[in-house]
Parts: structure tokens; C-alpha cells; sequence
């Protein structure tokens, strides 16, 4: 037997925050030595923060991660430990994204990423130079710093592994593992047992199970150790990374770290045998056959020095396990309430306010905001200390005080507050106030009629008008106006509020000020600019309509916030115009779509790239059968009408937290023009014309496709839940 201890990790790093991401590395090697591990593989982009954006071109990012580099070399950190550390290296004018290979106090290679992340969220290639030469590894002269301090001039540089004298391990970094061509192949076929992925992966709803699949599919076939590390937490922007370190070994995983968690440091350990890897590599003729003739050659680094033990009883091995996957609901509940936490404790506020009107969306927030404070009692029970730190300095406890009962640590940094008008009713005012009891917010209900009447006179004295509403013989513009000043108005109470409410009661700093609309709403542009949606942040921003209405229901049960559900029960409505015998505002009549016709509008224009053409067409076969022609293309052409008409307002959308893949997002993810001519002439003249043709050839959609179907573009995108 060759027994072999690895240790991977989550680190909750922050982008440019060098002291705090190396202490996490440090305090990570140590818990791996401690454990005896021979191996600690860390995230990508460690030393720096994976989030550092348009830093990373500045030379003083590099310097840094160069200099706390030196700082782990020149101490013992590395003593009897192969360490993979990431960070940014400049080599001949070109920057890369590295990992670095060291042990005992020396750097043994440097491995650049060959293959970037550059869709959606990433934009890798903005920053870092893909790394071309495949065929030798090139020789890297240090910084004369570093190279002085580690009496070590050169160290190899380029894509190859590192040969022990009992095994070789490698290099594959992230986006590598989901190309075509992963390098993770041809090293096998070189007699590389043990991978080390270095990633930077945020949290997508039910993204999970793709990655875990890509690690088991790795090693399912061929054999292997395939190690994997990600930074967990928020590191200054929108995105959650979401931990889950884990290792893999012949395609089974023995060893898992959490998801999400407030813990700054988690490490994953597992004891493998490599004689396993090898006998069930041994089994497989083809594979014997590709590694002896066929196989590409890869450089290697050669170290003298041995990693395995032999056979010993005391040492048990790591066995399969089954994946822990969370629930939608929990990821929704889990995920936000970190970033939350992360978001606060590093930003200096000193705590939340949120206008909460008794709806799905606000209560969410709420109820996110709830568990993120049990998240804390919890872990401090637990005995994170540097939890326990934050909350008493955020709290403003004393006398050796802390939270133990997440209701009190609510009272202290988070207000709520019912904003109400003639329009609002008693039920959602009854709900704020009662789901406020539950969290144990410190709860304000407010009238703002006078402030409206006192901006309606004002407006009357200039103009010699006063507007009305629909309902009272108004017209359109009159009635959205109307409808405006009150969201205008909750906006710059809540900011007013959040900044003046802890001088109220004595306390110091300031409060952030949360948004609560969802992503369905931004992509139909169903919210007034610059209201309450407006804010400081936006923790469900990019969670859709029909997965928060399960959240609701889910964390009514499990986080015993019991009138959530009759909230999710409850029509959605903004409550903007009077309430009359005859008439109630109704979200999806106003928008004229179902928050389920959204979600499937949504992911055909973002996922599946479809234009109002082939939006139409897809659509023909998913709603065929109970649609005509006619009738599906009225409803592509309302929504990109009302689509490309408010796409301005993403321009100033709250930052949000990325949690869904079709998100309308405009500064990082959708990046879209926003003046658009929503007639849309030439596309909707094409779908007329289709409209045409199928009617005049008499096509019964229904009938020919048996009761409805899909198109090959869309197929899979029917259920608005489906993590595509």
C-alpha cells in the first residue's frame, strides 16, 4: 500500500485584503500539517482574492502577493508539506493566473492556467494571458527579492508535473477542467495519480451537481485523486463563492467540505491509497495501451523525496461517501445569509434596514436576514471565535457579552420598517408586523400619506393640476405617476432611516439599506427606478419569483418563521392604487405575464441566446398545445417590448446576489445595450410573417405535436426550476 494524506480547503479570502487572505493560508497549512497531510492545495488566486478585477493590472498586486509568498517560504510553513498556492505572476510582460508549487521553503515549479474563464461572470482574459507552450517547461527567473530570500534564482515554469519518487501529482486550475480537450487526460496516461484543481466558483442555484460530476467524471473511468478547492464567502462583489473542497478518489468521494458556512478556514483531509488507483488503472487494457505507446509527453519536474507510507493499521482510509446536495430552499436560505454576513462585518455598517410591506419579496429578504442571525448564534455556539468577534463589535455588546438567541441579535442590527398609504391594507400590515415578531426585528410602521399630500399640493401650486388615479378617471400617466411618488417616496425614508436610526437609539455607524426585487421584475422591468428597489444591496436579486415562493413555504417549517406562509399564499400585489369594491392591483395583470411565463422568457434570452425570432419559434412547440400562433407571438412581443422599454433601469440595479443563470444583470453578467427601439420593426415583421405561413397551410400545432412539445434550442427549459 502507498498511503497518501491530502489536505484541501475553503478560505473565505477577500479581494486585496492581503493580511486576512494569508492569515487564512497560513492557519490552513497549519491545520493540514496537524492533520499530516503531505499535500494542502488552496484556492484560486489565494494570496490575492479571486475578485480582485482591474487590480490585477495594477503592478502593486503582484508585488504584494510576491511578498506574502515570501513570507510563507521564509517561515516553516512549508516544512514536510507539497503546498499549491495561487496567485498572479508576471512572466516577460505577460500576466498569468499561477499556481505555485512549493516545499520545504523552496518554490518547485510554477504551473500558469492554460484555459480561462471568460463568460458570464468571468472575465479572465480581461486580466491574465492564456499559457500556450504545451511542449517544455520554461526556465523563470525570481524577483531578485524572492530570489535572495530563498537562495533560489530559477524555478520551472509552464505546463508539466511534479514526479516524487512514489507518485506524480499535477496541476489542472478550474475553467481547465470543463474544456474540451482537460489536460487531467493526458497526465493520467503520464502516470499522474493525484490532481489538484484550484478553482474560483460561485454559487449558481443547483450548479452543484454539474461540478461534483465534472470531478467524479475525472477519475470515473481512468483512476485517480482528484483534490479540489474553492474559495468560500463573498469577496467584495456580487458573486457567493461557494466552498465545497472535496475529494475524489477512482470516481467516488471520500471526503466533502461545507457549502456555505461563516467559518473563514475549512479543511478537508482524507488518507487514500494509491496502490488503488494504480490496480484499477492496471484493469483497463485500453488505457494500458494509450499509456505505453500513444500517449502526448508531458514535462516533469523530478523531487527526490518520497510522500506515501506503507501499510499501517493506525492509519484508516478515507471511504466513499454519499454527496450532500441542499435543497433549492436551503441554497436560497444558506447562500444570501453568508454573503450577508460577509458583506456586514467587512463593511463597517452596523447592521440592516429593509421597508418590508408585508409581501413575498421583502418577507424573503426578512426571512434571509432571520436565518443569517441564527447562522451566527449557531456558529458561535460552535465556537468560531472569529464569528463571535464580529458579532459582539457589530452588536456592540459588552461586559463580555455575545449572542446566544438569534431574536436578540436581531433587535440589535436589523430594522424593519412597514412604510404604509391609503393604498396599503391591513392584511400586509399585519403580516410585516407580525413575520418583524418572529425575526425579532426592531419594527417602525410609518404613514406616508403626508408626505405624498404635501407633494401633491406643491404640485398643484406650480401646474394648477392634481392628478388621480385610474380607477378615479385619471388617465395612464397620471395613475403611474402617482403609483412613482409613493416608491420614490419609501426610498429616501429608508435611506433616511438607515443612516439617522442608530443616532436614535444611541448606537454608532450606519445601517445598510436592502433591496427586494426579484429577478423576474428586473428582467420585465416591474419596478420603479429609483425606489425601493433601489439600495444598498440586493440579497435575493437574482432568485426568481417561483423559487422564492418556495423559499417561503420551506422556511415557514424550518426556520420557524410560521407566517411566511400564509404571505406566500397571498396574491402578489404592489398596493400602489386604491383598493375599490371592483378592483385590486394584481403584479401579473399589471405586468401582463405570469411570473412563470417570465422565468421561461427569461432563460430562452439568456441561456439559450434566443432573439424574439427564435423565442417565437420555441415557444410555438412549448405552447402549442394550448396556444395558437397568433396568441404566442402577442405574448414574445409583449415581453420584449416591455424588456427592451425598462432595460435602462439595470443600469442602476441594486447589487445583487448572483444566484440565477438568466439574471438581466447589467455590470457584470447581461451585458446588453439599454436603449433599444422597442418596436423591434424587422423581428416582429418576421414573426408576423411566420404567423402568416402556419395559417395559411392550416398547421394545427396541438395535433401535430401531440399536445405540445419543445424545440431542440429550448429543450429542457419547460420547468422554470431546472438549474440550466
Amino acid at each position: 500500500m502507498r498511503l497518501l494524506k491530502v489536505a484541501t480547503c475553503n478560505l473565505n479570502q477577500w479581494a486585496m485584503d492581503f493580511d486576512g487572505n494569508l492569515k487564512n493560508i497560513k492557519e490552513s497549512i497549519c491545520r493540514a500539517k496537524e492533520a499530516g497531510a503531505v499535500i494542502r492545495l488552496g484556492p484560486e488566486l489565494e494570496v490575492t482574492g479571486y475578485g480582485c478585477e482591474d487590480h490585477f493590472l495594477e503592478l502593486d498586486t503582484i508585488t504584494h502577493a510576491w511578498e506574502c509568498l515570501k513570507e510563507i517560504l521564509v517561515g516553516d510553513w512549508t516544512d514536510g508539506i507539497f503546498c499549491s498556492i495561487g496567485m498572479p505572476v508576471i512572466k516577460e510582460s505577460a500576466r498569468y493566473n499561477c499556481q505555485v508549487l512549493c516545499l520545504n521553503r523552496k518554490i518547485v515549479m510554477i504551473r500558469p492556467k492554460m484555459w480561462l474563464a471568460n463568460n458570464d461572470n468571468y472575465r479572465e482574459l480581461r486580466w491574465f494571458t492564456t499559457w500556450k507552450q504545451k511542449d517544455q517547461l520554461e526556465d523563470f527567473q525570481l524577483p531578485s527579492e524572492i530570489a535572495e530570500a530563498l537562495s533560489q534564482k530559477s524555478v520551472p515554469f509552464g505546463y508539466g508535473y511534479v514526479r516524487f519518487l512514489d507518485t506524480a501529482v499535477a496541476v489542472e486550475t478550474c475553467e481547465e477542467l470543463f474544456t474540451a480537450m482537460a489536460p487531467h487526460a493526458e497526465l493520467q496516461l503520464n502516470g499522474v495519480e493525484v490532481f489538484m484543481n484550484a478553482s474560483g466558483s460561485h454559487h449558481q442555484l443547483r450548479k452543484l451537481d454539474l461540478r461534483v460530476q465534472a470531478f467524479i467524471g475525472a477519475t470515473h473511468t481512468i483512476g485517480g485523486v482528484y483534490m479540489y478547492s474553492n474559495q468560500q464567502g463573498c469577496d467584495g462583489g456580487r458573486l457567493y463563492y461557494d466552498g465545497c473542497s472535496c475529494i475524489v478518489v477512482n470516481g467516488n468521494m471520500v471526503a466533502q467540505g461545507s457549502q456555505f458556512s461563516l467559518k473563514d478556514v475549512e479543511v478537508v483531509i482524507a488518507q487514500v491509497d494509491l496502490d488503488a488507483v494504480a490496480s484499477f488503472r492496471g484493469s483497463i487494457s485500453s488505457f494500458q495501451e494509450q499509456a505505453s505507446s500513444s500517449r502526448p509527453k508531458v514535462s516533469s519536474v523530478a523531487v527526490p523525496i518520497s510522500l506515501c507510507q506503507p501499510f499501517n493499521l493506525k492509519m484508516s482510509l478515507s471511504g466513499p461517501l454519499k454527496v450532500k446536495y441542499h435543497l433549492p430552499e436551503e441554497e436560497i436560505a444558506f447562500g444570501p445569509s453568508c454573503w450577508l454576513w460577509d458583506y456586514l462585518r467587512r463593511s463597517g455598517a452596523s447592521g440592516f434596514l429593509l421597508p418590508l410591506s408585508g409581501g413575498a419579496d421583502s418577507s424573503s429578504v426578512a426571512a434571509i436576514v432571520g436565518c443569517m442571525c441564527q447562522l451566527v448564534v449557531k456558529a458561535i455556539a460552535e465556537g468560531e471565535e472569529q464569528v463571535k468577534a464580529d458579532a459582539i463589535r457589530i452588536g456592540q455588546y459588552t461586559d463580555g457579552q455575545f449572542p446566544t438567541d438569534s431574536k436578540e441579535f436581531a433587535k440589535r442590527i436589523f430594522y424593519t420598517v412597514f412604510m404604509g398609504s391609503e393604498n396599503s391594507s391591513d392584511a400586509t400590515r399585519q403580516r410585516a408586523k407580525v413575520l418583524a415578531e418572529e425575526i425579532g426585528s426592531w419594527h417602525l410602521d410609518i404613514c406616508i400619506d403626508g408626505v405624498i399630500s404635501a407633494l401633491l399640493s406643491l404640485f398643484q401650486t406650480l401646474t394648477g393640476k392634481r392628478p388621480r388615479y385610474k380607477v378615479d378617471g385619471g388617465s395612464n400617466i397620471e395613475n403611474l405617476g402617482l403609483q412613482n411618488i409613493q416608491a420614490r417616496i419609501r426610498m429616501v425614508l429608508a435611506f433616511m432611516l438607515a443612516s439617522l436610526m442608530p443616532w436614535v437609539h444611541n448606537k454608532a455607524g450606519f445601517y445598510l439599506v436592502l433591496g427586494s426585487a426579484n429577478v423576474d421584475e428586473a428582467l420585465r422591468g416591474y419596478l420603479t427606478k429609483y425606489d425601493c428597489s433601489s439600495a444598498d444591496i440586493n440579497p435575493i436579486g437574482g432568485i426568481s419569483k417561483q423559487d422564492l415562493r418556495g423559499f417561503l413555504q420551506w422556511a415557514a417549517v424550518h426556520l420557524g418563521y410560521p407566517s411566511l406562509a400564509e404571505i406566500e399564499a397571498a396574491p402578489p400585489t404592489a398596493e400602489l392604487e386604491p383598493i375599490r369594491a371592483n378592483y385590486s392591483q394584481l403584479d401579473e395583470v399589471d405586468m401582463g405575464m405570469t411570473y412563470e411565463e417570465l422565468s421561461v422568457y427569461g432563460r430562452l434570452r439568456k441561456i439559450f441566446h434566443c432573439g424574439p425570432v427564435s423565442m417565437f419559434k420555441n415557444l410555438c412547440y412549448k405552447w402549442g398545445g394550448r396556444l395558437t400562433p397568433s396568441e404566442v407571438a402577442e405574448k414574445v412581443k409583449h415581453f420584449f417590448k416591455y424588456y427592451s422599454i425598462n432595460r435602462h433601469k439595470m443600469t442602476v440595479l441594486t447589487p445583487a446576489y448572483h444566484a440565477e443563470s438568466y439574471s438581466p444583470e447589467d455590470n457584470r453578467f447581461d451585458l446588453r445595450q439599454f436603449l433599444y427601439n422597442a418596436r423591434w420593426p424587422y423581428q416582429f415583421r418576421k414573426i408576423d410573417q411566420l404567423v402568416s405561413e402556419l395559417d395559411a397551410d392550416g398547421v394545427n400545432i396541438k395535433k401535430e405535436l401531440g399536445g405540445g412539445g419543445m424545440g431542440v434550442v429550448a429543450a429542457g427549459s419547460s420547468d422554470p426550476k431546472a438549474g440550466l
